[in-house]
């Protein structure tokens, strides 16, 4: 087991890696809207969910790997009325064929976050 970590994503907020590699296949914890030079939050759910998407992009890029690579996504969601735009910002990042996916409406996220994604890929 490899873990991957990078500046250009925020830290972890706990006892966890931003990423583990096992046999090419990577496992990303769940990213925050936050700023990784600033550790500041981005105001409103589409800068809070572009920030996640460019913590998830740094990760996948520490690993040697893209959004081409993802194969599971986790979308945790404050508010599903923000799911709309969830899916204009997710077809920005994801091309056909996309990766498997859920959503799901949580009654609360870390740091009171507004969406929280993990992924998997693989080599």
């Amino acid at each position: 087991m490899q873990t991957i970590n990078t500046h250009h994503a925020p830290a972890a907020l706990g006892p966890y890696s931003q990423a583990v590699m096992m046999n090419n296949t990577l496992f990303v914890s769940g990213q925050l809207g936050i700023d990784a030079g600033t550790g500041n939050w981005a105001e409103g759910f589409e800068a809070q969910a572009n920030l996640v998407f460019a913590n998830l992009k740094a990760i996948l890029e520490a690993a040697g790997m893209g959004f081409r690579n993802v194969v599971k996504v986790s979308v945790f969601l404050k508010d599903m009325n923000d799911f709309a735009a969830l899916n204009e910002i997710y077809a920005r990042n994801f091309s056909a064929p996309y990766p498997a996916r859920e959503a799901i409406q949580v009654a609360r996220l870390p740091k009171d976050g507004l969406i929280e994604i993990s992924v998997i890929a693989m080599k």
